[in-house]
């Protein structure tokens, strides 16, 4: 059974479509990237499965012991996310807050989850430090590790790597399929082809026509070919 099953969707916000017709299914350790141009409707899609939006028609369901808020979280960082006036402890902690229920604090297995997911992004010297003080891949870290307390099942990463340099960059998409390989499954949009086509085990191309399958059926498609090569004529 899939952990997560989209059914004839039509999204959109403000009355206007923006995707019609996508089925797609995610099964348990999946590494999906989604692609597409500008507009295509990645990021609605995105916040449409996190139940930010809702679908204008068509179904998405959770299945395989996936529970809807059991799902991590990564959004693109935005100026005001990174001057965040908060401390590396807390704001990985905040992940845990869905597993508060009504409690007004964190228990003790809480904080040792927060502990174990900053240890688990080689962050701990920094667990006491202001977090708008970090790097951009310092930040990633800690972000991914708040995203880890809210699930142990299914992250979805929106761009992850934006802004990032080379080597940060390299560190991040590591850093990420090991965490897939440990048995996490990955939903990322992202521009990066070449990304892609090293990590993904399928690829949702969100165009025209639509596109989903495996890796491998994707990079021989004349979808990616054209895609491919559009993406390599562009500039800036």
């Amino acid at each position: 059974m899939a952990q997560l099953t989209c059914h004839n969707l039509t999204l959109g916000y403000d009355g206007k479509i923006v995707l019609k017709g996508l089925d797609f299914s995610v099964n348990r350790g999946d590494y999906l990237f989604i692609v597409g141009a500008n507009g295509s409707g990645k990021s609605t899609l995105m916040k449409t499965i996190l139940n930010l939006h809702s679908p204008l028609d068509g179904k998405i369901m959770t299945g395989d012991g996936l529970k809807p808020q059991e799902i991590g979280y990564l959004p693109q960082q935005t100026i005001v996310q990174k001057d965040f006036p908060a401390s590396v402890w807390e704001i990985v902690l905040s992940g845990c807050l869905n597993r508060c229920g009504l409690r007004p604090f964190y228990n003790r297995k809480e904080k040792q989850l927060a502990r174990q997911n900053i240890e688990r992004m080689g962050i701990s010297p920094l667990a006491k430090g202001c977090f708008r003080e970090l790097s951009g891949g310092q930040q990633q870290r800690v972000l991914l590790a708040r995203a880890l307390c809210a699930t142990g099942k299914m992250l979805l990463l929106d761009e992850p790597v934006s802004g990032l340099d080379p080597k940060m960059t390299k560190e991040m998409y590591e850093l990420i399929n090991r965490l897939n390989q440990d048995g996490i499954t990955i939903i990322m949009i992202s521009h990066d082809m070449n990304a892609a086509l090293q990590y993904a085990s399928h690829i949702l191309h969100i165009g025209e026509p639509i596109f989903f399958g495996t890796r491998q059926v994707y990079i021989d498609s004349k979808i990616n070919q054209g895609f491919s090569s559009q993406k390599g004529g562009e500039k800036g």
